[in-house]
């Protein structure tokens, strides 16, 4: 009787029995768990677009081997294909790729540091770096902390809201609201994985780190993810929000 009762209670989608599962993460980890199409994911991790020679490069594979690592990652929905002509490029699937990459980094072993160029990237990344679209580093945690500080941004609920003050600050530094208020959740933060701090995500976020690229306050590293600070950039964080400067910016 209890299983013909349980059996009754079961909702129908589309003529068919809804069963409540558990999500695959086996699949999706399993795609990621390659050394090779871990390195095409961190590539890809500013957000950028790149064909698959240049992926099979920073993959250290033949062209002929990266595309089936390519396909393997679109098959578990982490990376998609854009079209120009005959040319295919690849990026990260979604800013929600881009946080389970961050959130994977907190919990891995770093990777062996082997030489001189791979000491001087990795200072270079922890000081300032792109997670998708948005700053993270010791430079994305500091902001973060001074638009919360200098009343930009209030606490709420386990995560962030903007002021009314803070709409008129982001205005008059050339970031409005109407950038920041679309189908994207306007605030998100990832935990950096360096910093084991907050650093401000979401169209927020994105928003300002393109404001800072087109006032020259901030430019890309020649070193993929990695972005430095101009010294204007330096003054000008500083002056309009608060950010304190307590660690070397220059770049490597």
């Amino acid at each position: 009787m209890l299983r013909r009762r349980l059996k009754c209670h079961r909702p129908k989608l589309n003529g068919m029995w809804k069963h409540a599962t558990e999500t695959d993460i086996a699949e999706v980890a399993a795609a990621i768990g390659d050394p090779s199409r871990a390195r095409v994911l961190r590539a890809l991790a500013d957000g950028g677009v790149l064909p698959a020679s240049a992926l099979a490069a920073e993959a250290g594979v033949s062209v002929s081997t990266i595309s089936g690592h390519l396909a393997r990652l679109r098959e578990a929905k982490l990376l998609t294909v854009e079209h120009d002509g005959r040319h295919r490029y690849y990026r990260l699937a979604s800013t929600d790729v881009a946080r389970a990459l961050e959130e994977l980094a907190r919990i891995a072993r770093p990777l062996p540091v082997r030489s001189l160029s791979d000491s001087v990237r990795a200072q270079a990344l922890l000081r300032a770096r792109l997670c998708y679209d948005h700053l993270a580093g010791q430079l994305g945690v500091a902001l973060l902390a001074a638009l919360v500080g200098g009343g930009v941004l209030a606490s709420a609920g386990g995560g962030y809201r903007i002021t009314p003050a803070g709409l008129g600050t982001l205005g008059g530094f050339g970031v409005e609201a109407e950038e920041f208020s679309r189908r994207r959740p306007a605030i998100r933060y990832c935990v950096d994985w360096a910093e084991n701090r907050h650093h401000l995500a979401g169209a927020l976020g994105a928003a300002l780190a393109r404001r800072l690229f087109v006032l020259d306050w901030l430019r890309r590293g020649r070193a993929r993810r990695v972005v430095h600070l101009t010294e204007a950039g330096r003054t000008g964080l500083h002056e309009t929000f608060g950010v304190p400067f307590d660690w070397d910016t220059s770049p490597a």
